[in-house]
Protein backbone atom coordinates (compact mmCIF):
# COMPACT_ATOMS: atom_id res chain seq x y z
CA UNK A 1 0.00 0.00 0.00
CA UNK A 2 1.64 3.60 -0.72
CA UNK A 3 2.51 5.93 2.06
CA UNK A 4 1.55 8.58 0.14
CA UNK A 5 -2.59 7.15 0.22
CA UNK A 6 -2.73 6.67 4.14
CA UNK A 7 -5.43 7.61 6.02
CA UNK A 8 -7.76 6.59 8.96
CA UNK A 9 -9.60 3.51 9.92
CA UNK A 10 -12.53 2.62 11.83
CA UNK A 11 -12.71 -1.52 13.25
CA UNK A 12 -15.86 -2.69 14.73
CA UNK A 13 -15.01 -6.29 16.38
CA UNK A 14 -17.52 -8.75 18.09
CA UNK A 15 -18.95 -12.24 18.44
CA UNK A 16 -21.15 -13.17 16.01
CA UNK A 17 -24.68 -11.21 17.42
CA UNK A 18 -23.16 -8.65 19.40
CA UNK A 19 -24.78 -6.07 16.99
CA UNK A 20 -21.67 -4.51 15.68
CA UNK A 21 -22.70 -4.87 11.85
CA UNK A 22 -26.41 -2.86 13.14
CA UNK A 23 -23.83 -0.15 14.84
CA UNK A 24 -21.95 0.28 11.52
CA UNK A 25 -24.61 0.50 9.77
CA UNK A 26 -26.00 3.25 11.82
CA UNK A 27 -22.67 4.81 12.13
CA UNK A 28 -22.50 4.96 8.24
CA UNK A 29 -25.67 6.95 7.96
CA UNK A 30 -24.25 9.57 10.09
CA UNK A 31 -22.80 12.04 7.35
CA UNK A 32 -19.17 10.87 9.60
CA UNK A 33 -17.02 10.64 6.14
CA UNK A 34 -17.01 6.91 6.43
CA UNK A 35 -16.89 4.50 3.96
CA UNK A 36 -17.42 0.70 4.30
CA UNK A 37 -14.73 -2.17 3.48
CA UNK A 38 -16.37 -5.16 1.52
CA UNK A 39 -14.52 -7.78 2.68
CA UNK A 40 -14.06 -10.84 0.31
CA UNK A 41 -15.06 -14.67 1.45
CA UNK A 42 -14.73 -17.72 0.05
CA UNK A 43 -18.50 -18.95 0.71
CA UNK A 44 -21.39 -18.64 -1.59
CA UNK A 45 -23.89 -15.32 -1.30
CA UNK A 46 -26.73 -15.84 1.46
CA UNK A 47 -30.08 -15.15 0.31
CA UNK A 48 -30.17 -11.29 -0.30
CA UNK A 49 -26.52 -11.01 -0.29
CA UNK A 50 -24.88 -9.10 -3.36
CA UNK A 51 -21.46 -9.28 -4.61
CA UNK A 52 -19.68 -6.33 -4.10
CA UNK A 53 -22.13 -4.84 -1.67
CA UNK A 54 -22.19 -7.47 1.09
CA UNK A 55 -18.83 -8.88 0.28
CA UNK A 56 -17.03 -9.95 -2.15
CA UNK A 57 -17.82 -14.00 -3.13
CA UNK A 58 -14.82 -15.29 -4.68
CA UNK A 59 -14.86 -18.94 -4.16
CA UNK A 60 -12.89 -21.19 -2.62
CA UNK A 61 -10.50 -21.13 -5.50
CA UNK A 62 -10.86 -17.38 -6.36
CA UNK A 63 -10.03 -16.24 -2.74
CA UNK A 64 -6.37 -18.98 -2.75
CA UNK A 65 -5.76 -16.93 -5.53
CA UNK A 66 -6.06 -13.99 -4.36
CA UNK A 67 -3.93 -15.52 -1.42
CA UNK A 68 -1.52 -16.10 -4.21
CA UNK A 69 -1.08 -12.96 -5.41
CA UNK A 70 -0.90 -11.03 -2.07
CA UNK A 71 -3.95 -9.05 -2.97
CA UNK A 72 -5.12 -9.11 0.91
CA UNK A 73 -4.17 -6.42 3.62
CA UNK A 74 -5.12 -9.68 5.83
CA UNK A 75 -6.89 -13.02 5.67
CA UNK A 76 -7.62 -15.76 7.43
CA UNK A 77 -9.38 -19.52 7.43
CA UNK A 78 -12.59 -18.73 10.21
CA UNK A 79 -13.72 -22.04 9.94
CA UNK A 80 -12.09 -24.80 7.77
CA UNK A 81 -12.41 -24.07 3.77
CA UNK A 82 -14.40 -20.93 5.01
CA UNK A 83 -11.74 -17.79 4.19
CA UNK A 84 -12.35 -14.10 5.08
CA UNK A 85 -9.70 -10.85 3.81
CA UNK A 86 -9.87 -7.58 3.55
CA UNK A 87 -8.29 -6.54 -0.06
CA UNK A 88 -5.71 -4.10 -0.28
CA UNK A 89 -7.35 -2.55 -3.09
CA UNK A 90 -10.48 -1.88 -0.94
CA UNK A 91 -8.64 0.51 1.39
CA UNK A 92 -6.78 2.46 -1.63
CA UNK A 93 -10.17 2.81 -3.18
CA UNK A 94 -11.72 4.42 -0.09
CA UNK A 95 -8.65 6.34 1.15
CA UNK A 96 -8.61 7.85 -2.68
CA UNK A 97 -11.61 9.36 -2.04
CA UNK A 98 -10.87 10.98 0.95
CA UNK A 99 -12.76 8.75 2.82
CA UNK A 100 -12.46 7.43 6.60
CA UNK A 101 -12.55 3.29 5.88
CA UNK A 102 -14.66 1.21 8.99
CA UNK A 103 -14.56 -2.59 8.80
CA UNK A 104 -16.91 -4.88 10.44
CA UNK A 105 -14.82 -8.02 11.01
CA UNK A 106 -14.62 -10.78 13.07
CA UNK A 107 -11.98 -10.12 16.63
CA UNK A 108 -9.03 -12.22 14.78
CA UNK A 109 -9.31 -9.84 11.70
CA UNK A 110 -9.95 -6.99 13.85
CA UNK A 111 -6.35 -7.02 15.75
CA UNK A 112 -4.52 -7.97 12.75
CA UNK A 113 -5.84 -4.93 10.86
CA UNK A 114 -5.07 -2.89 14.40
CA UNK A 115 -1.36 -4.13 14.35
CA UNK A 116 -1.06 -3.35 10.73
CA UNK A 117 -2.57 0.68 10.49
CA UNK A 118 -1.47 1.36 14.42
CA UNK A 119 -2.27 4.40 15.18
CA UNK A 120 -4.43 5.21 11.81
CA UNK A 121 -6.74 3.08 13.64
CA UNK A 122 -9.31 3.26 16.26
CA UNK A 123 -10.24 -0.31 17.10
CA UNK A 124 -13.63 -1.10 18.73
CA UNK A 125 -14.66 -4.20 20.72
CA UNK A 126 -18.48 -4.50 21.13
CA UNK A 127 -19.34 -6.70 23.66
CA UNK A 128 -22.76 -8.10 24.48
CA UNK A 129 -24.38 -7.99 27.71
CA UNK A 130 -23.76 -11.50 28.39
CA UNK A 131 -23.41 -14.62 26.93
CA UNK A 132 -27.11 -16.03 27.16
CA UNK A 133 -28.15 -13.00 25.39
CA UNK A 134 -25.56 -13.49 22.47
CA UNK A 135 -26.96 -17.16 22.11
CA UNK A 136 -30.42 -15.44 22.02
CA UNK A 137 -29.44 -12.94 19.66
CA UNK A 138 -28.20 -16.00 17.12
CA UNK A 139 -31.64 -18.13 17.50
CA UNK A 140 -33.73 -15.19 16.99
CA UNK A 141 -32.06 -14.68 13.53
CA UNK A 142 -33.77 -17.96 12.63
CA UNK A 143 -30.71 -17.80 9.77
CA UNK A 144 -27.99 -20.37 10.99
CA UNK A 145 -28.40 -24.39 11.96
CA UNK A 146 -27.85 -25.55 15.34
CA UNK A 147 -24.43 -27.02 14.39
CA UNK A 148 -23.84 -23.50 13.18
CA UNK A 149 -24.85 -21.95 16.16
CA UNK A 150 -23.12 -24.33 18.84
CA UNK A 151 -19.84 -23.48 16.56
CA UNK A 152 -20.42 -19.48 16.28
CA UNK A 153 -21.22 -19.97 20.79
CA UNK A 154 -17.65 -22.09 20.72
CA UNK A 155 -15.68 -18.67 18.99
CA UNK A 156 -17.33 -16.17 20.87
CA UNK A 157 -16.07 -18.17 23.87
CA UNK A 158 -12.60 -17.62 22.60
CA UNK A 159 -13.70 -13.98 21.24
CA UNK A 160 -14.41 -12.63 24.14
CA UNK A 161 -11.27 -13.19 25.92
CA UNK A 162 -9.85 -10.63 23.65
CA UNK A 163 -11.32 -7.69 24.07
CA UNK A 164 -8.73 -6.23 26.10
CA UNK A 165 -6.84 -6.15 23.10
CA UNK A 166 -8.85 -3.29 21.60
CA UNK A 167 -8.56 0.56 22.08
CA UNK A 168 -12.18 0.59 23.44
CA UNK A 169 -14.46 -1.89 25.18
CA UNK A 170 -18.35 -0.93 23.63
CA UNK A 171 -20.88 -2.54 25.87
CA UNK A 172 -23.91 -3.35 24.08
CA UNK A 173 -26.97 -3.70 26.30
CA UNK A 174 -28.71 -0.65 24.65
CA UNK A 175 -28.41 -0.19 20.86
CA UNK A 176 -29.86 2.63 20.79
CA UNK A 177 -27.62 4.04 23.45
CA UNK A 178 -24.45 2.16 22.24
CA UNK A 179 -25.10 3.88 18.91
CA UNK A 180 -25.22 7.13 20.60
CA UNK A 181 -21.81 6.13 22.10
CA UNK A 182 -20.06 4.80 18.94
CA UNK A 183 -21.20 7.91 17.04
CA UNK A 184 -19.24 10.06 19.41
CA UNK A 185 -16.07 7.81 19.37
CA UNK A 186 -15.75 7.86 16.16
CA UNK A 187 -16.72 11.72 15.35
CA UNK A 188 -13.36 12.20 18.22
CA UNK A 189 -11.00 10.45 16.36
CA UNK A 190 -11.77 11.25 13.01
CA UNK A 191 -10.97 14.90 13.06
CA UNK A 192 -8.26 14.62 15.93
Amino acid sequence: MSESKKGKCIIFSAPSGAGKTTIVHYLLGQSLGLEFSVSACSRDPRENEIDGKDYYFLGLEGFKKQIEKEAFIEWEEVYTNNFYGTLKSEIERIWANGKTVIFDLDVIGGLNLKRIFGEQALAIFVKPPSYEELEKRLRSRSTETEDKIQQRMNKANTELAYAPEFDIILFNDDLEETCKKAKEMVFNFVNK
